[in-house]
């Protein structure tokens, strides 16, 4: 056999399975589940404060099996679609109106700006970046927001010799070290300490703390690999995207500042002011972030003088290029929903709170933190596994000799980390389509990190139990 055809032959065997079929095998795990894993639920009162359901401290029961039969397996994907068909909508959108703005050849004219501006301190532009983005991240709790500064973020990333997935991370792994600090994040502190009865945003300062931690953290990590990627794009982990990408990148060499541009410039100034605005003051989400955008897209558009047809094809242009990604946050969300419907999640929350309590007393704290790591994976919303165990762990904490502040912060950690990775996480699918970036590789590139975070979790953890935070 030729060394050419046993190369090909090796390349098959290690190709990595489509995320379609990925997501495919962790469904038909999630359904098996369904079968082992008794089916039992809390009962659930209304918190008078939030108006949440919460689940009521020892009210676990039994309830009559429900497993997912095989015949329903195509089901659980079109709820999973439904169910996310607000993200979905929103990506298409955003897709198609950032197509618009990017025709216009203002990205390509704004990032040279900045490139030369920078000059030999371009690597700076990795840290500013995680940190404005953290600052979304533990105020306003912003995670899917950001979703559409992902094509300016890689633009800008790749103007300086970097990839795809520098520009993701720049924005993605920016944002969820403020969501996960949560200094002020009303999504994940806010309500984890509401429900255990502790002073609204106490603590402050080694959520603080925390969040320089995890920026320095991030910042090193990120500019090792982007200054890697600089000096030889072979090493990239996007490799063959980064060479798709510059095939299909228009000559605009000759394209300089013209009225138009400074037009379109001004449009997406005041669209970013008006989206920060609308956020903060009127509660804006998904619905109203995508019309904000498909709004800023026809009027750059008209700006640069494009014709109606002009616009109405560039939006489709950035539909088709979005539609893999947008389908594969619906295909995910199948894996919780069937998981939901066998009744099986307050089970898996009550096994593993009683496997807490019997493990030495040194390392309790540690048995919550990663109890809620796993978790994670069942119910990937911030605001809804604090409303799910919470109630549970508070009162375990008491028991165990855990202060109820720990008790938040090893919920905050241990719902955050595993966001950056787990493909239960909608925000996360939502993202690395927005990006173009596979999930596999993605993991390849994240996982280190994602392990140095939960190291970096475990030892904050101790030390708030330690000093009775």
């Amino acid at each position: 056999m030729s060394q050419t055809k046993l190369s090909k032959k090796n390349k098959k065997k290690r190709e990595f399975p489509h995320v379609f079929v990925l997501l495919f095998i962790i469904v038909l795990i999630a359904v098996a589940l369904t079968y082992i894993i008794p089916a039992g639920e809390f009962e659930r009162i209304e918190d008078p404060e939030t108006g949440r359901m919460i689940a009521k401290d020892n009210s676990y029961h039994l309830v009559e099996q429900q497993p997912v039969s095989i015949v329903e397996i195509p089901g659980l994907f079109i709820t999973g679609l439904n169910e996310a068909s607000d993200i979905i909508l929103f990506i298409f959108v955003v897709g198609g109106a950032f197509q618009i703005i990017t025709a216009t050849g203002i990205f390509d004219l704004v990032v040279r700006k900045v490139a030369h501006f920078l000059g030999n301190r371009q690597i700076l532009i990795i840290p500013i970046f995680l940190t404005l983005f953290s600052v979304g991240g533990f105020t306003i709790g912003m995670t899917v927001e950001g979703l559409a500064l992902i094509p300016l973020a890689i633009a800008l990333a790749r103007s300086l010799g970097y990839d795809a997935i520098t520009g993701l991370s720049m924005v993605f792994i920016g944002m969820y070290s403020g969501f996960i600090s949560g200094l002020m994040n009303p999504f994940n502190v806010g309500v984890a300490q509401q429900i255990s009865e502790v002073p609204i945003y106490s603590g402050m300062w080694l959520r603080a703390i925390l969040l320089v931690v995890l920026l320095i953290t991030a910042s090193i990590y990120i500019i090792r690999y982007a200054i890697k990627v600089k000096k030889d794009p072979t090493k990239s982990i996007v490799f063959d995207m980064e060479q798709r990408a510059k095939k299909e990148d228009k000559v605009i060499e000759n394209l300089r500042f013209q009225t138009k541009h400074y037009f379109v410039f001004l449009t997406i100034l005041l669209g970013l002011g008006l989206l920060v605005w609308g956020v903060i003051n009127k509660g804006w989400y998904i619905n109203d972030i995508a019309a904000l955008f498909l709004a800023m897209g026809i009027i750059a558009g008209l700006c640069a003088k494009f014709t109606p047809s002009h616009i109405a094809e560039e939006f489709i242009v950035g539909v088709k290029a979005f539609a893999l990604g947008a389908l594969i946050v619906g295909v995910a969300r199948a894996i919780p929903v069937a998981l939901e419907e066998a009744l099986i999640i307050d089970t898996v929350i009550n096994g593993l709170a009683n496997l807490v309590v019997v493990l030495p007393d040194a390392i309790q704290v540690l048995g919550i933190y990663f109890v809620q790591s796993i978790i994670n994976f069942f119910i990937n919303s911030g605001s809804g596994q604090a409303a799910a165990t919470m109630p549970i762990i508070a009162p375990l904490g008491d028991l165990i000799g855990i202060t109820r502040q720990t008790g938040v912060l090893t919920f905050q950690l241990g719902d955050g980390f595993t966001n950056l990775i787990f493909p239960t996480g909608t925000t996360l699918m939502a993202y690395l389509a927005a990006s173009g970036v596979p999930y596999e590789k993605w993991v390849k590139f994240i996982w280190p990190l994602v392990l140095i975070f939960i190291a970096i979790g475990g030892i904050f953890i101790v030390v708030a139990n330690v000093i009775g935070y």
